[in-house]
């Protein structure tokens, strides 16, 4: 293990010849299994990692669950059906899933007051559980709205897609903020090569830094960077976070923060 314990908390795993979800934004010709995942951390000096739910694959969380139960060393989140129920979640919080994933990002949003959802969020707020949420950012402060009631912890996928154009007076952004500043929600500076530039994540990851501290932010690489495969590399994507956050001892502080809250 490095001096200096480092987390990456968001990357996806498939292995070959799993099902597809009919709606998959994208169906990779490839597999990136877990065994290779882990190479790639160890390469990278990365000691813990959170696998996240692909919504490739849809409520078909058996490739990574399986990856779960051997492997210590990850945690993950899953995409369930609202109607889950409490042995099933049960389950899998003892093979290491710590979280619903809602991929939201250009869908209807559900109603999170229906008794499915509204059950759902309890159940996960009563065993220690997050909703892990991607949605645009623009649909962001809604979405923080209808999860709020429940009490249910949060945690905000690739900085909260903020608008680049907006800059920090971004809904989305603001929105976010104050759900950290309330204790509810975690943002992942994850995904940061999905970004117009450098600079545009550099300028959101400070304002983080700045308004909610490192123990409200955690880093993640989106590894295999699906979508963008062959533009960066998982060190590459460290060395972002370098880029952003030039104070070692304030990048040491979110890998800490990602083990006390996925690890502890």
């Amino acid at each position: 293990m490095s001096a200096e314990v480092r987390v990456d908390t968001h990357a996806h795993i498939w292995g070959p010849a799993m099902p597809f979800w009919s709606r998959a934004w994208k169906r990779p010709d490839y597999a990136y299994t877990v065994e290779t995942y882990l190479d790639t951390l160890d390469a990278s000096g990365v000691d813990f990692a959170v696998i996240a739910a692909a919504s490739l694959f849809g409520t078909y969380n058996d490739y990574v669950i399986r990856a779960l139960r051997q492997h210590r060393r990850l945690r993950g989140t899953v995409i369930v059906d609202p109607e889950i129920g409490m042995y099933d979640l049960e389950g899998m919080r003892r093979d290491g899933v710590v979280g619903v994933r809602l991929q939201l990002f250009h869908t209807d949003l559900p109603d999170f007051a229906a008794d499915g959802y509204n059950r759902l969020f309890h159940r996960l707020r009563d065993m220690d559980m997050h909703v892990h949420v991607n949605v645009e950012a623009h649909r962001l402060p809604s979405v923080l709205d209808g999860l709020r009631p429940s009490g249910v912890k949060v945690v905000i996928d690739h900085f909260g897609w903020p608008d680049a154009e907006k800059g920090l007076d971004c809904p989305g952004f603001q929105a976010a903020v104050r759900a950290c500043q309330d204790g509810m929600a975690w943002v992942k500076l994850s995904g940061g090569f999905r970004r117009p530039d450098q600079d545009i994540a550099r300028l959101f990851a400070q304002a983080y830094v700045e308004r909610v501290g490192t123990e409200r932010l955690f880093w993640g690489s989106d590894a295999p960077f699906v979508g963008a495969e062959g533009t960066v590399t998982h060190r590459q994507t460290l060395d972002q976070l370098g880029y952003w956050l030039p104070d070692a001892a304030v990048r040491a502080a979110i890998h800490r923060s990602a083990l006390d809250f996925y690890f502890a």
